[in-house]
């Protein structure tokens, strides 16, 4: 019983020792025109050695006025847990009704003035009502966001032709019951009228998934790889090529719990892909990713 209290000390101290390299605050009322949120700063940061953003948008589950929801799931959740993300994580909270893509830059706008942000990188990932933001916010500030990914949602935004300007991965479940898939595929078919090519998009209708088992991607590792492997400073701004989504080094969709808490941990063959990723950009490549329906 002594041997196994040790071991549960020893495995919380190191829990924490990983949790403690991030600064997570709660931010309220010091945004104008924004919302609430909690910023997350990464270990090491500094003008010479500045950080990339993701923004984390999420669905209507968490909206109102207690901000503790919005550590439910998403990528603070992952952080708290052990997710390693080198990057700050903004997570605003909506009180509800649809996102406005304004107030969520108001607050990035506000995080990189008062801290050592890598402005070329910055990244917006959201899922069901976090998704139909992910896409408002990609279409209306293309020229700020460096790749985004939208889960299982849709757009609200009239006009989508800015969604062509910037690498996305848009994912949806045939099997939501929630947000119906045929919400991406109006998104996809916008896209598609005003490029009929659509080179920086990746679509991903996946067979059997549904609402809620998208929320495993915040803890994936290779969610945050390819959303780093891009930049504004990119020539033509290409599309990275995706990760597989049911291969071995991941859980099956089948069972997983709403906050797909147990895929925290980095595969080998993501590693492998994020080396060829880097030689690529390096050699400034346009590769093209296709669009998949």
């Amino acid at each position: 019983m002594k041997l196994r209290l040790i071991i549960l000390f020893a495995l919380s101290f190191l829990f924490i020792t990983n949790a403690s390299a991030y600064k997570i605050e709660a931010k309220r009322g010091v945004v104008n025109d924004g919302y609430n949120f909690w910023l997350s700063t990464p270990d090491s940061v500094s003008a010479e050695n500045p950080k990339p953003v993701i923004i984390f948008l999420h669905g209507a589950s968490l909206c109102g006025y207690d901000m503790n929801r919005v550590r439910r799931y998403g990528t603070i959740d992952a952080i708290e847990r052990g997710r390693k993300i080198d990057a700050y994580v903004i997570a605003p909270q909506n009180p509800g009704g649809a996102w406005q893509p304004k107030k969520v830059m108001n607050i990035l706008d506000w995080v990189m003035e008062n801290a050592d942000v890598d402005s070329s990188r910055v990244y917006v990932v959201g899922m069901s009502l976090g998704g139909y933001g992910t896409l408002d916010v990609a279409a209306a500030y293309p020229d700020r966001i460096a790749a985004a990914m939208a889960f299982c949602g849709g757009a609200t935004a009239k006009n989508l032709e800015g969604l062509n300007e910037l690498p996305l991965w848009i994912i949806h479940g045939t099997a939501d019951r929630a947000i119906s898939i045929s919400e991406s595929d109006k998104v996809v078919s916008a896209m598609k009228s005003s490029n009929a090519e659509t080179p920086r998009l990746i679509y991903d209708r996946v067979p059997g998934m549904n609402h809620s088992q998208p929320a495993r991607f915040f803890y994936m590792a290779e969610t945050y790889e390819w959303l780093f492997a891009h930049s504004l400073d990119d020539d033509n701004r290409p599309c990275i090529e995706s990760f597989d989504l049911t291969g071995n080094s991941h859980t099956a969709y089948a069972g997983l719990r709403h906050n797909g808490k147990k895929s925290i941990k980095a595969s080998k063959s993501s590693k492998r892909k994020t080396a060829k990723r880097s030689k690529r950009r390096s050699k400034k490549s346009t590769r093209t990713a296709k669009a998949r329906r």
